[in-house]
């Protein structure tokens, strides 16, 4: 049986009972690292006398493994008790894990999930939007093209929207949601659950200004809906449902959420 189990963000009271036992009864542990989740288990059993079983076998599957491992698979691989963890937080959320899952599906194979740690949700609720829709978009490709269509489908997607940023490059997030809509509210999470936890709220210019260019840590960036996309009478998929020409439709949505025309356009024609 495969069980795909969460670890904690960053805090290691937030491991749960469950997630525990199915760390210390695995006979397989599928790793995103194995160097993390045995550092994990070694810290559980000093602080929480976690018992594990013997001879626990640890294999590193990760995203750049992940198709050949998967490929290479028997269905009796999963005869024994199968742990995937990541190295941080739900798996299949970011991190490999989802593939797993459709593997079991597609052989009928029986497999589990648990609840845990989970950083979209946490930063999310953490935000203070009032709203009861989201969508997370996980990170933005670094550069390019892509880059830019995938900023913009963050800001009028007409939903608050979940990103993940590297400390690299969150100066240069901040400075794009700045330059492409300056009053638009929204929230940082700087590392989830450890003891540098902070929470920073307002426009892209007020967080850099206080930042003052210390950038380092992990983050979560929830972003406000964009006021007109939500309040509009007519929607992005009343128009996308319209048998009309891909640039019309772009030029239509321009108007109702101030995307960028080309960069709409070049979207619509991706997906």
């Amino acid at each position: 049986m495969l069980s795909l189990v969460p670890t904690p963000i960053g805090n290691i009271g937030d491991i749960s009972l469950r997630a525990m036992n199915a760390l210390s009864e695995a006979e397989i542990l599928l790793c995103e690292d194995t160097r993390v989740t045995k550092k994990l288990i070694n810290i559980l059993k000093e602080r929480y006398k976690l018992v594990p079983i013997e001879n626990q076998k640890f294999i590193s599957l990760h995203s750049h493994n992940e198709k050949e491992f998967i490929d290479a698979l028997e269905p009796s691989f999963f005869e024994k008790n199968v742990v995937y963890a990541s190295d941080a937080g739900m798996p299949g959320i970011s991190d490999p894990g989802q593939a797993l899952v459709s593997y079991c599906i597609e052989k009928n194979l029986k497999y589990d999930i648990l609840p845990g740690a989970n950083a979209v949700l946490t930063a999310f609720v953490a935000s203070g939007f009032c709203e009861t829709k989201m969508l997370f978009l996980g990170f933005l490709d670094h550069k390019g093209g892509s880059r830019s269509a995938g900023l913009q489908e963050a800001l009028y997607n007409g939903f608050a929207t979940v990103l993940y940023e590297s400390p690299h490059r969150l100066e240069k997030l901040l400075l794009e949601i700045d330059k492409e809509d300056k009053g638009r509210k929204i929230f940082l999470a700087k590392e989830l659950t450890k003891k540098f936890q902070k929470y920073f709220s307002g426009t892209a210019k007020e967080i850099l200004d206080k930042l003052s260019g210390n950038y380092k840590g992990e983050w979560v960036v929830v972003i406000e809906p964009h006021a007109t996309q939500s309040s509009g009478a007519i929607t992005q998929s009343d128009i996308l449902e319209l048998d009309l020409p891909k640039k019309v439709q772009a030029k239509l949505i321009s108007k109702i959420t101030g995307e960028n025309t080309k960069v709409l356009y070049q979207r619509l024609l991706e997906l």
